[in-house]
């Protein structure tokens, strides 16, 4: 190396070169990433019943009619869960975002090398971030031939992709039955979300033609993460009526255009005609969602937002951050309720009960613009009316938030939450 080059690196020149190349580059990956959010100003007076082609096609999928649902609570989940994974006779495919080791990972594990002794197929996909303490259950998975992988591990091939993870937990059993929903493989999900130590969560058995949206669901991350591609009948079969219920999928994340699951539950609330009830754990919708809402309730639209409190939370900072912008929707005629006998997990809403959402999805830009989730629209009237006696009775475990109070609640109380909001925005 020469005394002018030396001479050079050691100049300002060579720190400006270094700044304009990270500028560079940091500009290339944002315009790569970026997309517009939607406008959320619909002018349309159908009711939703009648909007679920608007509401696939907006989210670039499929209306699928002629399907059975079977609503599932807490521990009843892994109940069903079980069972179909031992009728499994070609194919059985479980992707997940937590995993930790207990009773239930040991119980699934075994489960799935049982089934893969028999010569069932068993592709297993768990997000490397939360799967970290899978510890004997990852290990048993592999000596038993069980096809196990972990989406974006910490490796230098995922430095741009790592903050993405895999939220999607759903089971696909032979291509014919299919089970969506919140619930993680830990122990605490177990019960009946009983006590402080549980956790309250929701999902579905589905049958019918929406199965094949599910596996697709799977397959795209499959392949990112294995190359693998699977085909035939006993990943794809034919599929029959075999219900009423009308459902789509949303899961895409298409480059430069806002990810199918923030579409959907940004547009849901712009065509609520007489009620929208929300069930999440992290509620944090961004200023559009929020006057949306707001819009939505001064339009006389009964809208009603459960989220677990503080104290019941495992991510009690993330709660607090969520209460810095109540005071707005407490404004604008949103009611809300802090569920505070344990955990709630499950993530709903149930529109003018007639269409109602379940899966992964939290409300909240993480779920919405960085992680792969899965969120099922369905049409049927006598769900939504289920969904809503659940959400009656979880009110019995609820404090309403009070507008007025809630302005006068302590100093110290909202510079946390302001402090804890800043902090999230940033993550």
């Amino acid at each position: 190396m020469g005394p002018g080059l030396l001479d050079w690196l050691r100049s300002g020149w060579a720190l400006l070169a270094l700044a304009t190349l990270v500028v560079v580059l940091g500009l290339v990956i944002w315009s790569i990433r970026r997309h517009r959010d939607p406008r959320l100003v619909v002018e349309c007076d159908a009711s939703i019943a009648d909007l679920l082609p608007s509401l696939s096609g907006l989210t670039q999928g499929t209306v699928y009619e002629g399907n059975a649902v079977e609503l599932l609570e807490n521990g009843a989940f892994f109940d069903a869960m079980f069972e179909e994974i031992a009728k499994a006779r070609a194919s059985v495919h479980f992707e997940t975002f937590l995993w930790k080791e207990g009773k239930l990972g040991e119980r699934l594990a075994n489960a799935l090398i049982e089934r893969r002794r028999a010569g069932v197929k068993v592709r297993v996909l768990v997000d490397a971030d939360g799967g970290k303490e899978m510890g004997r259950d990852a290990e048993c998975l592999r000596s038993g031939d069980c096809n196990l992988r972990m989406h974006h591990p910490r490796h230098i091939r995922n430095i741009g992709v790592f903050n993405d993870r895999d939220h999607r937990k759903l089971l696909v059993v032979d291509g014919r039955v299919a089970m969506v929903g919140g619930h993680c493989i830990v122990d605490s999900w177990l019960g009946n979300g009983e006590s402080r130590e549980h956790v309250r969560d929701l999902g579905v058995r589905l049958r019918g033609p929406i199965v094949h949206a599910v596996q697709g669901a799977f397959s795209e991350n499959w392949v990112e993460d294995t190359g693998e591609l699977f085909v035939g009948d006993e990943v794809f079969p034919p599929l029959a009526r075999v219900g009423e219920v009308a459902i789509h999928v949303a899961s895409l994340k298409p480059e430069g255009s806002p990810p199918a699951v923030k579409i959907l539950h940004h547009l849901v609330p712009c065509i609520a005609r007489k009620r929208i009830w929300i069930q999440n754990p992290y509620f944090l919708p961004d200023s559009e969602a929020i006057e949306a809402l707001c819009d939505a309730a001064k339009r006389g639209v009964d809208v009603r937002v459960m989220v677990p409190s503080a104290e019941a939370s495992d991510m009690p900072m993330v709660q607090h951050a969520a209460h810095r912008n109540f005071h707005l929707l407490l404004a604008g005629g949103v009611r809300i309720f802090e569920y505070s006998k344990c955990l709630l997990h499950q993530k709903v809403m149930t529109v003018d009960t007639a269409w109602c959402a379940i899966g992964s999805s939290n409300f909240d830009d993480r779920s919405f613009e960085t992680n792969d989730e899965i969120t099922l629209g369905l049409r049927d009237d006598a769900l939504a009316a289920q969904l809503e006696a659940i959400f009656e009775r979880d009110m019995h475990d609820c404090s309403e938030l009070n507008g007025d109070a809630w302005a006068r609640r302590g100093l110290r109380h909202r510079c946390k939450d302001n402090l804890l909001y800043v902090f999230n925005e940033l993550l």
